[in-house]
């Protein structure tokens, strides 16, 4: 099943996750949809230093938008926090240092920033692949501990800051790659078989969009979206996965044509007359399931992912 997952999902993403696949895509797009000014919204940008989500803070703050990266190196982050300054004239521009496999730090981050902050719009842009199985200072899996325990921890803790906003919304960047995967809870940080980073990452992923459509489920007043950028040309797939970036070369897209969807569906009031929960790719819902794939996952499934992030979260609190 797994090879037929494979194959069908790569068939699939060379007809739309490439750079011409995005060019096709946007023949259909409403030109005005991100012709918006959004001064006085506040958005959180996590891994905004580089890559998708340095180009969607770009973007934002070009629009007036108050915008918090949420970084782990602190002197790219300041780096990049100085060129958008720069380049959109835009003086709200705020850096925070928090490591996302750490979810103490992420506790600790939220209770200060909740503080001083309000919130409009979380962007959980941050991810990793980690190629060899590692374990943070906690004894989590790397992968896991940054890609869903950290989306987790970061998402649970603002969502009683965002729901005191107008028209609140959660996008959380995730990976047509989760379309291989069925929702694993028996063996979440990958102990038991042969460590495959790209599987692992793409099982978070699977993860990710669960738990979008869990929370849209359980707070009806934020708008909760998950979303597929494409195959794109960033650093972080330049490092964790070289053979399949030299493979795809130009046919990759651009870091601006992978941030289109988390724009269209941070800004835009067209997101929000979408379903809330939906997954998305190129400014439409699309499937989280591939035909004949058997992916769907049970409620009992669902419950008992978020009975074991829940009692991991509170555990490192």
């Amino acid at each position: 099943m797994l090879l037929y997952r494979s194959a069908a999902w790569f068939a699939k993403g060379l007809r739309e996750y490439t750079k011409s696949g995005y060019e096709s895509a946007s023949k259909d797009f409403v030109p005005d949809d991100l012709e918006v000014q959004v001064p006085g919204r506040a958005f959180m940008v996590t891994g905004g230093n580089s890559g998708i989500g340095k180009a969607t803070a770009m973007e934002i703050a070009k629009r007036g938008g108050t915008v918090h990266l949420v970084c782990r190196d602190h002197s790219r982050a300041e780096g990049a926090r100085a060129e958008i300054i720069q380049e959109s004239g835009n003086q709200n521009i705020f850096l925070h240092i928090v490591d996302l496999s750490v979810p103490k730090s992420i506790w600790k981050f939220v209770e200060n920033f909740k503080q001083e902050h309000t919130l409009n719009v979380l962007i959980n842009n941050a991810g990793c692949m980690v190629n060899k199985r590692e374990l943070t200072e906690d004894g989590l899996e790397k992968n896991f501990a940054t890609n869903t325990l950290g989306v987790y921890v970061l998402t649970t803790a603002l969502i009683p800051v965002l729901e005191k906003e107008h028209d609140p919304r959660v996008i959380t960047v995730s990976s047509g790659g989760m379309l291989v995967q069925k929702l694993n809870t028996d063996d979440l940080q990958s102990e038991r078989t042969a460590f495959n980073g790209t599987m692992v990452y793409a099982q978070n992923k699977r993860q990710q969009v669960v738990l979008t459509e869990r929370w849209a489920r359980a707070h009806p007043a934020i708008h909760f979206s998950c979303m597929h950028p494409g195959w794109v040309d960033t650093p972080g797939v330049r490092l964790s996965m070289p053979g399949f970036h030299a493979r795809l070369g130009t046919r990759l897209r651009s870091e601006a044509q992978g941030a289109d969807t988390v724009l269209w569906l941070a800004l835009t009031p067209a997101a929000t007359a979408q379903p809330s929960g939906c997954f998305f790719q190129d400014r439409k819902p699309a499937p989280a399931h591939l035909p004949l794939a058997r992916t769907s996952s049970s409620p009992a499934e669902v419950e008992k992912l978020v009975e074991i992030l829940e009692e991991l979260a509170q555990r490192f609190k």
